[in-house]
Parts: structure tokens; sequence; C-alpha cells
């Protein structure tokens, strides 16, 4: 939508979190809104351009019943005042004039969260790459704990969460495991969880009862749609071999795996945990292709890298972004500073919502304050 829903706020002094969004930005809103209802019911517009039209009218939708509600707070505001000097209508004026003018700021803040610019991404689903770290078995076992709580989490949204591949750990957990995540926002509400995890506790192999320290990487990549990502087959070179399973014992005997080295990049990504070659060769171009997409963004954005660190986190793999204290029962959030006294219910899955909405109202407040610098 570009231009036509870009914020336009000014901001009250510094303490206060209000704004107010000048009136003829709420006009151009329902304007903007009326002419793609306009064309969505002309009947005349087809392929691409409907698409494109269901897209618009989908994003600015909720926005422009935001608009319209705050436009009518205003006027009704404005009516109640002219009762003010009614005494027998006053008190009825000044109780709701009170509750009015306490709601406004709150329409007005949702607006201006509401018209921030969009990630092109955040409606994507996504690849979802875990990785044990420092700290060898328990981080594997860690890395295991990681991918069932994003399970439960994915099935609380009632997302789908399909493995891609794995490298099982000898122990239980996971030395690598990747996963596709497909449904509503997936990557709007994971992409924050990119970054070094950190957990803290006394391994079951601990006979000391010392604390440990262990880590794993986590990476979320959006999925591309294929139009995003054109691989050329002649820049591939794929390498079949035998898959072979925990403790390096063969899992079958023919060489179903798959191996694909993107030429111009050289990222190469590994497949064995499908049944057949043809399915484990498509899943590592899924795969290919999530990571490829990924540079292009980091290469469309190299110009907006020191704003994006100045948001939430920097998106940075090796950023370490999060602290799971088992003896203590909390978890640190170390971007924003949050501690939650909620491990089990957060490693558990559930509990996982309370910090992702606190990532992202953090990053839209960075991104409102950035606006008015």
């Amino acid at each position: 939508m570009g231009d036509s829903v870009s914020p336009c706020v000014t901001q009250t002094p510094p303490g206060t979190t209000a704004m107010t969004i000048p009136p003829e930005r709420l006009d151009q809103i329902a304007n903007r809104f009326a002419e793609i209802e306009a064309r969505m019911a002309s009947g005349q517009l087809e392929g691409e351009e409907f698409v494109q039209a269901s897209r618009d009218y989908a994003e600015l939708e909720p926005v422009a019943k935001l608009a319209l509600e705050l436009k009518a707070a205003r006027e009704e505001v404005a009516g109640l005042e002219e009762m003010l000097s009614d005494p027998e209508m006053r008190g009825m004026a000044e109780e709701e004039l009170e509750a009015l003018n306490a709601r406004i700021p709150e329409l007005e803040q949702q607006l201006a969260v509401a018209m921030l610019p969009r990630d092109s991404a955040d409606a994507k689903p996504a690849m979802l790459e875990i990785r044990a770290g420092t700290g060898g078995d328990e981080a594997a076992l860690f890395a295991g704990d990681l991918y069932r709580m994003y399970e439960r989490f994915a099935g609380e949204n009632g997302w789908k969460v399909e493995p891609v591949s794995m490298s099982a750990s000898e122990v239980g957990g996971f030395k690598e495991i990747v996963a596709n995540v497909t449904g509503t926002g997936v990557f709007a509400k994971l992409k924050f969880e990119s970054g070094v995890h950190r957990v803290q506790r006394v391994p079951e192999t601990e006979s000391g009862g010392r604390i440990h320290t262990s880590a794993a990487t986590v990476a979320v990549l959006p999925e591309p749609d294929e139009v995003d990502v054109q691989i050329d087959p002649t820049e591939l070179k794929i390498d079949t071999y035998r898959a072979s399973g925990a403790g390096g014992q063969h899992v079958n005997t023919t060489d179903s795996a798959i191996r694909i080295t993107h030429l111009p990049t050289g990222l190469v990504v590994t497949c064995q945990d499908g049944r057949s070659q043809h399915k484990n060769k498509e899943k590592a171009l899924q795969v290919l292709r999530a990571r490829l997409y990924e540079q292009q963004r980091d290469a469309a954005q190299g110009a907006e890298a020191e704003a994006r660190k100045a948001m939430v986190g920097s998106g940075d793999r090796s950023e370490r972004i999060r602290t799971y204290n088992f003896p203590q029962g909390r978890v640190t959030d170390h971007r924003i500073g949050l501690t939650l006294h909620k491990l089990p219910e957060i490693i558990a899955g559930p509990g996982l919502r309370e910090l992702i909405d606190a990532l992202i109202a953090e990053d839209e407040a960075k991104r409102l304050a950035a606006l008015n610098e």
C-alpha cells in the first residue's frame, strides 16, 4: 500500500506516549479504502490485479475501521462539549467525555501501530532451524526442548509443523533440526526468536548436582513462494549418499540422502529424512530457497542495517537473546530486559505467547518513536 497508510503522527513531549493523527489523514485512509472497495465491487479486476486488490483490501480494512472509530469518537467529543453549556445535560456530558477522552488516545495508539509499514514477509510461513551449540549432549537435549516448545506453541496458534531434516543425538534431543511452520502470521510472531538461547540447569547425567550452561542457536527464515526466489537448475550440484542415523548406522540401504550445493553462493543443504531421494530433494530445495530468500532480504535491507539494530535485537544469529534458568524457574529476554518467573509454562509452549507479545510491542513502540525523530 506504500504511502497510503504510512503514519503521520505528532508526538506529545517526552515521557508520554500519546500522539495525534490529523483529521485529513483519517479522511485519506477512508478515501483510499473506499477506492479499493469500489474496484473490488466493479467486477473488472482479473488475475494478478484482483489478487493485489484483495491483499490491499485485507491489509487496509483493520486500519480503516480504526480510523472510522477514531473519527466518530472525535465528533462525539465535539458534540458533548457543546452540551456542557446546558445545565440539565452537563452531568451526563461530563461523564461521557471522561470515558471518550480516555478512549481516544488508545485508539490513536492502535491506529498509529496499524499504520506502521509492514514487513512483506510477516504473512509468510517460516523455516525453523535449531542447532545445538556449546555444551555437548546437554546442548542437544536443550535443542530438543526448544523444538518441542515451538511445536506446542504452533499447536496453540493452529499452525502446522513439519520436520524437513534432523540429526538426532544419541542421548536424545537434536544436534540439528529444520522444520517448516505453516499457518497465519507465522513469521510475524516467530521472527524475534532468531539468536542464541542459553540454558542453565543441572543435567540429568550430572551426579554432583552442578549447574551447567549450554546453548542452542535458533534461526527463523521466512519461506518464500517460488516466484520470490528463482533457482536455476544449472547452478546446482546435487550429490546422493547413503543416509545414516545416530551413531553412524545406516538407516537404509539406498542412496536416498541428498546434498545440494548452490554454486553461485556456496550454500550447502543436506536432507536424508524422507523415504525417497525425490522427497529429500524436494525438502532440500525448500530449505535452500528459504536461505537464498534470507540472503536477498539482508542485501535489500543493508542500508537499513543500523536502523534494524536500533529495534528489538539485531536479528543476528550470534546474538545471545534469552536465558532459561531452571534452578530459579525464570526466563530472561536480554533484548528488552524482561524476566518472567514462568519457566515451566514457557518451555511447555503456551507461556511463550507472553514473551513474544512483549517483543512485538517493544518493536512497535521503537518503530513509532523512530518515525518522529
